[in-house]
């Protein structure tokens, strides 16, 4: 197991913290007037999202985390699982749907994704950046309503509900950023 000490530290750098995968957001070197220095780490854990900051003296180390970022193809759902299959090997994997989150508003069936695996076992699942998705209710835009510039909500193929402008209809396919999840326009 490769470890790095706090000269290596920077964000994205992914670490084990209490036996858990966890990945580092901030670093910051804090030399003071008094006494020894150290490198002060807010860390996001992998599997519960949660952050934290720790305190490591300058040349401690801390143990890398044997995570792998692989892209996977969404097949299709089982129940409250999600099968994907790795793109190189094949393999197919089923992941809960409380592993996805919310990400699970942007799947659709062939969607490449990019799956974290922490011993072999997939522990977090990123959607594309842009996916496209058909509006499967919407209220009718109503002319001279435009006043404001207004939106109005719109449900998507996946049961998502999001904000688009008067103009997009019923069975329009729309572009939708899946980090913020705002419409990006209408294909």
């Amino acid at each position: 197991m490769v470890s790095y000490s706090t000269s290596d530290f920077k964000p994205g750098l992914k670490i084990l913290i209490d036996d858990e995968p966890c990945e580092i957001i901030e670093e910051e070197f804090v030399k003071p007037g008094k006494g020894q220095a150290f490198s002060k780490v807010k860390f996001r854990n992998l599997l519960t999202q949660r952050t934290g900051e720790k305190t490591c003296k300058v040349g401690e180390s801390l143990e890398s985390a044997d995570v792998n970022e692989v892209e996977m193809q969404y097949l299709y759902s089982e129940g409250t699982d999600r099968c994907f299959m790795n793109q190189e090997s094949y393999d197919q994997v089923l992941v809960s749907e409380n592993l996805i989150g919310d990400n699970k508003n942007w799947l659709t069936e062939e969607d490449i994704c990019q799956v974290l695996l922490w011993n072999d076992a997939p522990i977090s699942i990123i959607p594309p950046n842009f996916v496209d998705l058909k509006i499967t209710k919407t209220d009718p835009g109503v002319k001279g309503d435009t006043a404001s510039g207004g939106n109005k909500p719109a449900t998507l193929a996946t049961g998502a509900v999001i904000k688009v402008p008067l103009f997009v209809s019923e069975g329009d396919v729309v572009t939708v950023d899946t980090r913020s999840g705002e419409y990006q326009g209408r294909k």
